[in-house]
C-alpha cells in the first residue's frame, strides 16, 4: 500500500462526504444520505468536535478512503473507547491494504488517547467486511443488540411521551 493516511483538514470536508456518500450508496442507503458539507464541518470541526476522520489518499490523487470515528465512554471500565461510524474504500482501491492501514491508524490513535476498545457495527450481508474485520482478530458481540430512536420515536420520547402513546 503506497497511500498516506492521515487526518482530515476543514479543507477536505467535500471528500469526507464524498467517500460517505460511497459508503451509503454501497449499503444500499443512499435515500437516507441527506449530509451536507456544512453538517459534515460541524461535527468534525466546529465548536467542540463530535467527531474525528482520517483520510487514505495515494500520491497525487484525491482521498481514496475513509475512518470516520468518535470517542465512547464505559462507566464500569472507567475509559474511553472508540467507535468507528464509517469505515470505506472505494472498490477500485479494495484489498490493496488501505482499509486495513485505516483501521491501525485508528487504532493506534485510541491506543494513544488511552481508550480501552475500539467498537463498530457491520451489516449482516456485508460478508467481505464480516471476514475482513474477522481476520483483525474482531470478535462478533453476543450479549448485546443495537436500539436507536429515529424521527418521531426520539422527538417523541424527547417531548415526555412514547411512540406508543
Amino acid at each position: 500500500m503506497n497511500a498516506i493516511i492521515r487526518d482530515a483538514t476543514p479543507s477536505d470536508v467535500a471528500d469526507v462526504r464524498r467517500l460517505a456518500r460511497g459508503l451509503a450508496a454501497y449499503e444500499r442507503e443512499l435515500e437516507n444520505f441527506i449530509a451536507t458539507d456544512d453538517d459534515f464541518h460541524r461535527i468534525l470541526f466546529g465548536k467542540g468536535p463530535r467527531a474525528y476522520a482520517m483520510l487514505a489518499e495515494m500520491p497525487g490523487q484525491p482521498p481514496v478512503g475513509l475512518a470516520l470515528y468518535m470517542h465512547t465512554i464505559s462507566t464500569f471500565m472507567g475509559r474511553t473507547g472508540v467507535f468507528l461510524e464509517d469505515l470505506f474504500v472505494e472498490p477500485s482501491y479494495r484489498g490493496t491494504g488501505i482499509g486495513l492501514g485505516l483501521m491501525r491508524s485508528v487504532a493506534a490513535r485510541a491506543v494513544a488517547d488511552g481508550c480501552g476498545w475500539m467498537e463498530w457495527r457491520v451489516l449482516n450481508w456485508n460478508q467481505p467486511a464480516i471476514e475482513f474485520y474477522q481476520r483483525l482478530g474482531a470478535a462478533q458481540m453476543q450479549k448485546w443488540h443495537v436500539r436507536q430512536l429515529v424521527g418521531s420515536a426520539l422527538t417523541n420520547l424527547a417531548q415526555g411521551a412514547t411512540s406508543n402513546g
